[in-house]
């Protein structure tokens, strides 16, 4: 399932995010795609991953529609065979998609219509992308929809809530409601 990580600076979100990708690294059961405005979070994978993205929205996009072609391609494949999922027997992995720091692609660089753009293909592989492999796990400060619109944020079927500053922002990352569940990282 696709993961979304949120809190506020120094709340462990990047150290969460290292982790799977380490895991995902070391797996020889899937293949890495890695987004990372700065560079520095998820460049110690650089080398084990297909594709690394810094900070460079027009590469971010053209790595986002190339699996947007490769998730098609699959649904294709899947079609022809008269199935709904992969499973370990099909000829292609799983993608692990790491992406540090939502906002530098989504709301800070950039032409508003390229931003606008990441956050409608990164909503469409995180819809559609895991019953053919493709899983995204995403980090940000504070998801707001701003930052990622809510018809993407809430695809996300694992959240995990690093340190929020208040019950409201730790409703952003986990759903609304959650905090007066008793279920707050504030």
């Amino acid at each position: 399932k696709n993961l979304l990580i949120g809190g506020e600076p120094g709340a462990g979100k990047s150290g969460l995010l290292n982790g799977a990708m380490a895991h995902a690294a070391l797996s020889l059961d899937c293949k890495l795609c890695l987004f990372d405005g700065k560079q520095v979070e998820l460049g110690q994978w650089r080398e084990c991953a297909d594709v690394f993205v810094g900070p460079n929205l027009g590469q971010a996009l053209s790595v986002l529609k190339r699996l947007q072609t490769m998730m098609d391609r699959r649904y294709a494949y899947l079609l022809a065979c008269g199935r709904r999922k992969i499973t370990p027997r099909d000829a292609f992995l799983p993608y692990v998609v790491g992406i540090d720091e939502i906002a530098y692609f989504s709301a800070t660089v950039g032409r508003k219509q390229d931003r606008d753009d990441f956050a409608s293909l990164l909503r469409d592989l995180v819809a559609r992308g895991r019953a053919v492999g493709i899983i995204v796990i995403a980090a940000t400060q504070r998801p707001s929809s701003d930052i990622i619109p809510t018809s993407l944020r809430d695809l996300f079927a694992w959240r995990f809530a690093g340190r929020c500053t208040t019950n409201s922002s730790s409703d952003i990352v986990l759903g609304q409601g959650w905090a007066q569940l008793g279920w707050s990282a504030n």
